[in-house]
């Protein structure tokens, strides 16, 4: 008997997006532009947020320094780019067993 492969799908902009992203309805036009692909905006919170120019406006990655965001940012398209991603992460699905 042998086992079923599972398909497995290729990790997207849109997939790392996800389903609803957050869109910035104004983007100021005094924004640095960080490899003509995202910028940083500091939230409300403290922390920082990537922007993405394509799709225009979309919120990527959060992080708690602006140079983390910057790197994880830059790391994560490279490697949508390169189709690595898949490599280093994995999604699973946890359920917990709490009645609210």
């Amino acid at each position: 008997m042998t086992e079923p492969q599972q398909q497995t799908k290729k990790s997207t902009l849109s997939t790392s997006l996800g389903s609803n992203p957050t869109i910035e309805k104004v983007i100021p036009d005094n924004v640095v532009w960080i490899d003509d692909a995202f910028y940083i905006k500091k939230t409300r919170f403290g922390l920082y947020t990537s922007v993405l120019r394509e799709p225009y406006g979309a919120n990527f990655i959060t992080g708690a320094t602006e140079d983390g965001v910057v790197q994880i940012t830059r790391w994560h398209l490279k490697c949508l780019q390169d189709g690595t991603l898949d490599d280093y992460t994995y999604v699973t699905s946890v359920t917990m067993g709490v009645k609210l």
